[in-house]
Parts: C-alpha cells; sequence; structure tokens
C-alpha cells in the first residue's frame, strides 16, 4: 500500500518517513522548500494553499493513506485549509486520511484531563486553525483526527533546542511552570500514527505521552539529559505573562493507547538517563496523568 506523507521533509514528517521505508512501505512524500534526504522516498513539491497543486500530488501517487504532518503554524491558508483540500482530494480518490492536530485546540479552562469526547474550544490563533482543520471528519468518512502534545526527540525539536539556548543565554524567555502538557517522544508518535494509518479505525484519537509536567519540568529533564546546568533556565507563570495560551491541556490518551501495539512514553522515560530512570522508578512513583 502506498503511503503519502504530507510534511514530509519536516520534523515529525522526517520521522514518519524513516519509519516506513524502514518497514518496507512503498512511501512518497511532501515538502514545501526542499525533499528530504532519505531513499526509497518519492519526493513531490506541494503547496497545501492551491487546491490544484493538492488534487495534482493525490491524482499522481494515488495512496492508499495520507498522514497529514505538516506545520503551518497559525497560517490560516496551509493550517486551517490546506487538510480540507487533502480531505476532499483524498475521498474523491479513495484514500485512507490522518490528520495530525494538537492539544493546543484546548483552552485550559476545563475538563482537565481531555479525552477525545471533548470539544475544542481554542483561545489562540493556531489553536483555531487546527481545530478547523479537524473538520476533515466531515468532509471523509474514512478520516482519523489525531491529537498531540509537545513533540520531543533526541536533540532535534525547537523545545529541546530553546532549553540549550535558555540555558546558555543566547535566548530571552522562561520556561513556565503552571503551563501544563504530556509531551510525547517523535518515534513513539510516528509509530503509533503509522498504526492508525494501517487500520480501520475512525474519528478522533489522542496520542499524548503518559506523563504530565510543566514545561520547565520538560526543560529540567532535557537540560540533565544533555549536560547543560538545569539551574540556568529561568522560569515564570504563563498566567503572569503578555503570552496567550493555555495553562493546562493534559490528554488522557488512554482509550487511544488500548487500542495500539505502541507504548507513548512519558518524558521522565525517554528524557531520563537509564541508571538514574531505574532509581527514580525505585524511591517515587512518576506523576501520570490525573483521573478527571
Amino acid at each position: 500500500m502506498t503511503l503519502l506523507i504530507v510534511g514530509g521533509s519536516g520534523f515529525l514528517g522526517a520521522e514518519l518517513v524513516r519509519q516506513a521505508v524502514s518497514a518496507g512501505r512503498p512511501t512518497a512524500a511532501t515538502y514545501t522548500t526542499r525533499p528530504g534526504g532519505a531513499p526509497g522516498v518519492t519526493w513531490r513539491s506541494l503547496d497545501l494553499r492551491d487546491p490544484g497543486s493538492v488534487e495534482a500530488v493525490v491524482a499522481e501517487v494515488n495512496p492508499r493513506v495520507i498522514v497529514n504532518a505538516s506545520s503551518g503554524g497559525a497560517d490560516w491558508a496551509v493550517t486551517a485549509e490546506g487538510p480540507v483540500r487533502l480531505a476532499i482530494a483524498a475521498a474523491k480518490a479513495g484514500s485512507r486520511m490522518v490528520q495530525v492536530s494538537t492539544d493546543a485546540v484546548f483552552s485550559g479552562k476545563s475538563h482537565v484531563p481531555y479525552d477525545e469526547h471533548c470539544k475544542p474550544d481554542p483561545i489562540t490563533p493556531y489553536g483555531a486553525a487546527k481545530a478547523a482543520a479537524e473538520t476533515v471528519l466531515l468532509l471523509h468518512p474514512d478520516a482519523v483526527v489525531a491529537r498531540t502534545s509537545l513533540i520531543i526527540g533526541d536533540g532535534q525539536s525547537e523545545h529541546e533546542r530553546s532549553v540549550h539556548e535558555l540555558a546558555a543565554g543566547t535566548r530571552e524567555g522562561v520556561l513556565f511552570t503552571d503551563d501544563f502538557r504530556c509531551p510525547v517522544h517523535a518515534s513513539d508518535l510516528a509509530a503509533a500514527l503509522l498504526e492508525l494509518a494501517s487500520g480501520d479505525t475512525t474519528g478522533v484519537h489522542h496520542l499524548g505521552g503518559n506523563q504530565a509536567l510543566s514545561r520547565h519540568e520538560l526543560g529540567v529533564l532535557i537540560a540533565r539529559r544533555d549536560g547543560l546546568d538545569a539551574s540556568r533556565l529561568p522560569t515564570g507563570l504563563r498566567a503572569d505573562s503578555a503570552l496567550p495560551g493555555p495553562l493546562d491541556i493534559r490528554l488522557d490518551s488512554r482509550s487511544t493507547q488500548r487500542k495500539l501495539r505502541t507504548t507513548l512514553r512519558g518524558a521522565h522515560q525517554f528524557l531520563t538517563p537509564t541508571e538514574i530512570r531505574r532509581c527514580r522508578e525505585t524511591d517515587q512513583p512518576q506523576r501520570t496523568v490525573e483521573q478527571g
């Protein structure tokens, strides 16, 4: 089955491409500025703002499944309208579709933790665009919307880079102690998305890590893993900041996790060195997503 990964040259997209190729799946991927370097992949230029470009790529590749891992930020034409164009083209071609969404579709003002039945109520432009993109479920009967949280890698994510810059004093800003998320590792997320792509499930699924922690706690774990001085990380409260955004949008992913072979690890599992983690698991229970 041919798999089309939209945004295949991005952070998450590149991991999806890597895993798909390693599994021997015929894979095509799209890019905006330049193709990725993965061998054995058919690369296609794609502008999600252009309906003609979307239809042409889908018709040419004729994929069995489309995974949209593109990242357009708060650009409405890319982030909100692009997935709708993809869904229309996918339905026309008879292709299954997985739309990667975000916990930012929630306000953090109620229903914590958020399960798959919670309705979006975004309070930022990015969250609003992502929430609008979830209307692919109304346009395509075989669509999946997969909401995730902060995506962490092995040093390549924007969150990890910001921690390094803050610790070095080359970046202004703080890490909030009152802003809680359920970070997930890129490899776990990609594997879970490919599982959903290969199955027959539809609708909304949550793919967050199994532990909730603040952005500062996440920064401390990253700093310790990378040998940085965590005490140099500046702290602050989002509640006192001019930056808009929700305070607590923990995803409850237990329902989806029960359907998956892939384990969505928590940050303490994938960021703490093994020998230290063993000690902590023995001496102190890890914080998991609280029950609603």
